[in-house]
């Protein structure tokens, strides 16, 4: 329990100064690639997750790879990662291990991404565009503990810190949600369309975040994919 001490009272800390906004029509501009820029959210998670869909909407011109969803634990600074390795494929981290999903080459627009995961089976699930791609296994039996550093924008190699700005997004990002179970392939496409509403613990339109370094909130201006 020791190892805990320092990152309760980094939440604890957080805890007091996160403000909470519905975010409807406005987006995270991460305006340039930083070591510093970046969001913290709070989710309210009474237990360990063994089930989880985590879905987000970005706009962003980078041809490298870079990270928009980092969940880092005492266990892991890996614990859940979506990150886009290039144009074509994106990575999905669980614990020390990662899967990959090749993707169509992206047109200039916004990607609506869902990835979900489940322990019993090790199942994930990685949807682009309301389009499932092919299934992937990782980390069957594992638990993920509700004790995290979640970050938006970039990749915790250690928690709460350890940024690289070779792997920050530079772009935009909004609609992020995060549930703790699996979404149907219903939900998934009602969740692109912005017309699901089932109970999130991590919700764009009630998010609990703080801003930290060069990143501002503006108004949606693009059409959503």
């Amino acid at each position: 329990m020791e190892s805990l001490h320092p990152f309760l009272f980094i939440l604890a800390t957080l805890l007091g100064t996160l403000a909470q906004k519905d975010l409807k029509n406005s987006v995270f501009v991460f305006p340039e690639a930083s070591d510093t820029a970046h969001v913290v959210l709070q989710a309210n998670l009474k237990k360990s997750l063994t089930s989880f869909t985590v879905c987000e909407r970005v706009y962003t011109d980078l041809a490298r790879g870079y990270t928009t969803f980092s969940y880092a634990t005492p266990a892991s600074d890996n614990d859940i990662i979506v990150h886009k390795a290039s144009p074509t494929e994106y990575e999905f981290y669980l614990g020390r291990s990662k899967v990959a999903f090749k993707t169509p080459a992206p047109k200039c627009g916004w990607e609506h991404v869902c990835v979900a995961w489940e322990s019993s089976t090790g199942i994930v699930e990685l949807w682009l565009n309301g389009i499932p791609l092919s299934r992937k296994g990782i980390g069957k039996g594992y638990a993920v503990s509700q004790n995290a550093s979640i970050v938006l924008g970039q990749d915790q190699d250690t928690m709460g810190g350890g940024f690289d700005s070779r792997e920050s997004l530079v772009g935009e990002l909004t609609d992020l949600y995060f549930f703790d179970r699996v979404l149907t392939p219903r939900e998934v496409a009602l969740l692109r369309k912005n017309l699901f509403a089932a109970k999130a613990v991590i919700s764009w339109r009630a998010l609990s975040f703080q801003i930290k370094g060069y990143v501002e909130i503006k108004p949606l201006l693009f059409g959503s994919a």
